[in-house]
């Protein structure tokens, strides 16, 4: 039986994905800021609640140590916080907050799996939940796309250097999902000068002429266990018709050409 270490998993993607592989017969380590809150994984056998907030180190070390012990073969950082609005409005206690969870907090809970895996399995794998918008930056969430990049980088690199102690880090880049992700981890900042582009953002989503199409987290979560269970060596997975199209598009146009097209999309004047 294998084991998944799952971080973020109290809703949305992260629950998904904790019953989707808890159905497929494998143990399931769900960790979340408040586990004594959940009323759902806790009803099932194999499944262990743990608490982890991904930016308190100390929790880090104590929640990821306790799961060693257990046994994992498989970790996936999913836990995620959005910041929207343009760049000059954001705190630096916002800009902070973005990094410490994104980057940082995955950084804080893969590197002493990286360790366990080398000294002790010989093998292991490492699910990144990063975004389409890791692929090709939105506007309004200039340090939420610049995460979700530097995961797409630090998942490559990650792979030219522990590839040979049988450890394989792969991303899962969604689309839009249908899930409360604006309520409980989406923050706004608000300034005047930036109104415009985001209505005009917003009416696109409401109109389709952003063909950003949302996905069930269900979805979305079938393409994570196949990236955990395919055996292949492919790096990345593009989750979601809208994040497919998204590279497609990327892919055939060039950057420069794509850039221009989302630029004519989003212009107001």
């Amino acid at each position: 039986m294998q084991t998944i270490f799952i971080t973020g998993a109290s809703s949305g993607l992260g629950k998904a994905a904790a019953e989707l592989f808890h159905a497929n017969g494998w143990r399931v380590i769900a960790t979340m800021r408040n586990p004594e809150k959940e009323t759902e994984l806790n009803q099932l056998e194999r499944v262990t609640l743990l608490p982890l907030d991904v930016t308190r180190a100390e929790q880090v070390r104590e929640t990821v140590g306790q799961a060693m012990a257990m046994g994992v073969d498989v970790v996936l950082n999913n836990a995620g916080y959005g910041l929207v609005g343009g760049f000059e409005a954001y705190t630096e206690e916002q800009i902070t907050r973005q990094l410490d969870t994104n980057l940082l907090g995955v950084f804080r809970v893969a590197q002493p799996f990286v360790t366990y895996f080398r000294e002790h399995h010989r093998k292991g794998l490492f699910l990144t939940v990063t975004s389409a918008a890791g692929i090709a930056a939105n506007p309004l969430a200039s340090i939420y796309s610049a995460t979700k990049f530097a995961l797409e980088g630090w998942s490559e690199a990650m792979n030219y250097e522990a590839n040979q102690f049988g450890i394989y880090f792969k991303t899962i880049a969604p689309g839009a999902m249908n899930t409360d992700y604006v309520g409980r981890s989406l923050s706004f900042a608000a300034h005047d000068a930036y109104m415009p582009l985001w209505n005009k953002m917003i009416s696109g989503f409401e109109d389709g002429s952003t063909n950003v199409i949302f996905s069930d987290p269900a979805e979305i979560a079938e393409v994570i266990y196949e990236a955990a269970t395919d055996d292949k060596s492919q790096r990345r997975y593009l989750a979601g018709p809208d994040a497919i199209a998204l590279s497609e598009t990327r892919q055939h146009l060039g950057i420069e050409a794509h850039s221009e097209q989302i630029q004519g999309l989003y212009k107001i004047i």
